[in-house]
């Protein structure tokens, strides 16, 4: 079976002149050796495309693929995690991951509160603030915590984030829609335990990997950070709930995984209010997949399954929905 990959490889923004945080998202080279090695190990013939630019002309051209193991993450726009899957979809070609719609929506984290708390799950109170006159209609109790609405990897957060007083707020906001020129997700702001959620899998036969708990070293601001992230190894220790808590973030992150139809693996952070009760924080449809670095490997790791495991995982997922819906297009063959 020929395997393609799609992903956006940092050091190709990096060397056109993008910052270092504007790529945070984005893989290293050894993320998509490391796909492509437990790929190949598994059997499977591979094809490196690269980003949506690269995805285009190679479409046109009429190359075709079994199935395309999508990470890429896209540089522009809301919908930017849905541009690949919507070129595959156009023609007819599977994918791993969640589908365009779902990563249409989940990127953006506010109407991913809603369709949560929709269903009756546990998510902080929240507001949007698309304006910095928006802040005066901010009606919640402080502490508070604001983010971008449309970024990943812990983008735009830093130990300014947690908000005491209106003054702040509004200089915060002011920060954050000037430098992102998006609106600011102001949420009320979860003091308790912290964890995310690893999953694999589809619907009704998504299941719970681990749920791993982030413990922040005494001398680190509680707050999962960008800073926080890229130097992980000297700021948090990680290791594995159990017990009643594990099976309530369990519990939350599975619901929500199903009621926003994420497919094949990713993850869901979630944190305790103030009485201990998990709430949902964020979904991850495109978790990060360094198999060193990346929470989900990690928190695979901690569960004592292996990196060729959790790619297993994720194509036979794929492979189990390949062909529903899957009707041939006239242009499918090139």
């Amino acid at each position: 079976m020929k395997v393609g990959l799609t992903y956006d490889l940092r050091d190709d923004y990096l060397a056109a002149g993008y910052t270092r945080e504007e790529t945070a998202e984005f893989d290293k080279a050894e993320t998509i050796e490391g796909i492509e090695n437990a790929l190949r190990g598994l059997g499977y013939e591979t094809d490196r495309i690269g980003h949506v630019r690269h995805l285009m002309p190679r479409l046109l051209a009429g190359d075709r693929w079994d199935m395309v193991f999508n990470i890429a993450e896209g540089l522009e726009g809301p919908g930017r995690e849905a541009q690949v899957p919507m070129l595959l979809e156009l023609y007819g070609i599977p994918y791993t991951f969640s589908d365009s719609l779902v990563l249409a929506l989940t990127l953006h984290k506010g109407m991913t509160k809603r369709v949560v708390r929709d269903a009756g799950i546990d998510t902080a109170a929240f507001a949007e603030v698309r304006a910095l006159a928006d802040v005066a209609s901010v009606n919640l109790p402080y502490p508070l915590f604001a983010k971008p609405v449309a970024e990943g990897t812990g983008k735009g957060i830093s130990s300014t984030s947690r908000i005491e007083s209106r003054e702040q707020l509004e200089s915060e906001c002011a920060r954050l829609l000037q430098k992102f020129r998006q609106p600011v997700l102001v949420e009320t702001y979860l003091p308790g335990r912290e964890y995310t959620v690893g999953i694999v899998g589809t619907g009704d036969r998504a299941r719970v990997v681990a749920v791993m708990e982030i413990h922040y070293r005494p001398t680190v601001t509680g707050i999962y950070s960008y800073d926080t992230k890229s130097n992980y190894e000297d700021r948090v220790d990680y290791t594995l709930a159990k017990g009643r808590e594990a099976e309530a973030c369990a519990d939350v992150a599975l619901r929500a995984w199903r009621v926003l139809g994420c497919r094949d693996a990713g993850r869901i952070d979630v944190r305790d209010d103030a009485v201990g009760r998990p709430n949902f924080i964020e979904v991850n449809p495109l978790a990060g997949l360094n198999p060193v670095h990346s929470d989900l490997p990690i928190l695979c790791r901690l569960a004592g399954m292996e990196f060729r495991d959790l790619i297993a995982a994720v194509m036979t997922s794929a492979l189990e929905r390949k062909g529903v819906g899957g009707r041939q297009m006239p242009w499918s063959q090139g």
